[in-house]
């Protein structure tokens, strides 16, 4: 039996590297992407990770058919506080010695990093988990009872995490009968600007500055290309306010769903 469960992730800093930078500085991803979280949810699990060259990990064989959702964590009702801007987080640059001396073939064998680093990242993640598979289900007990095998961490094992509010989740299979809004991260096909629906402005209303229309793209790893590199395989994403027209082109292998607290998200 299939279970949808949601769960928030927050952590002081993350490093999402991403594969093609390196000097000057190396930078992040702004956004979770699947591989990352897969990560996480291997160490909840308890599966290995990356043990051998030119092998993928355990925890990557055991769930990379998992579909997840995620989205940038909003802002609590109760709170003033908001994780991001428009989807996008905070950042700095952090500098600091690598002097294991397997670093660098300098003399002295120390190697100067700076690495860009998320700062204070939170994320909703939903995963459509089967308790007929036996990872899927301890992975389902590990969540919901806030347990972990090994510590999860964001990116690099400095940026240790934790989750909250981890809950089973009711939903229903989502399909567009006029315009829509995602409120998640979505694999885009077609250029958004010409799915959206235009806002409506009327004479004299005062809007909001925080609910102002945005939109948001990035490239995402969503798996690993095959042998020898593993390289990741990238599609891209989009995170918006906007209404979308009922015709906007989705995936058709990627579906939607609606919560009940009438959230849509797709899964991937």
């Amino acid at each position: 039996m299939e279970k949808l469960i949601s769960f928030d992730i927050k952590a002081d800093f993350g490093m999402l590297k991403k594969p093609d930078t390196n000097e000057p500085v190396y930078l992040t991803f702004n956004m979770l992407h699947k591989p990352a979280l897969l990560g996480i949810l291997g160490a909840i699990a308890g599966l290995k990770g990356f043990q051998k060259n030119g092998e993928l990990p355990e925890y990557f064989e055991k769930l990379k058919n998992i579909r997840v959702g995620i989205m940038p964590l909003p802002k609590n009702e109760n709170s003033e506080k908001s994780y991001h801007e428009n989807g996008n987080f905070t950042k700095t640059i952090i500098k600091y010695n690598n002097t294991t001396g397997m670093a660098s073939e300098e003399t002295g064998g120390n190697l100067i990093i700076a690495e860009q680093t998320l700062i204070a990242p939170a994320f909703r993640c939903f995963v459509l988990l089967d308790e007929t598979i036996k990872e899927q289900k301890k992975l389902t007990t590990n969540l919901l009872s806030y347990q972990s095998e090994f510590v999860p961490y964001l990116g690099k094992n400095d940026c240790s995490l934790w989750w909250e509010n981890a809950k089973e989740v009711a939903y229903t299979d989502f399909t567009p009968n006029g315009d829509f809004k995602i409120d998640s991260l979505f694999v885009k096909e077609e250029a958004v600007k010409n799915g959206k629906k235009s806002p409506r402005y009327i004479p004299g209303q005062i809007r909001s500055l925080e609910n102002l229309p945005f939109m948001f793209f990035e490239n995402l790893p969503v798996s690993y290309l095959g042998k020898p590199l593993f390289q990741y395989d990238y599609k891209p994403f989009a995170f918006t306010n906007y209404e979308l027209k009922e015709e906007y082109t989705l995936p058709d292998s990627l579906s939607l769903i609606k919560l009940k607290s009438n959230e849509i998200i797709q899964l991937f």
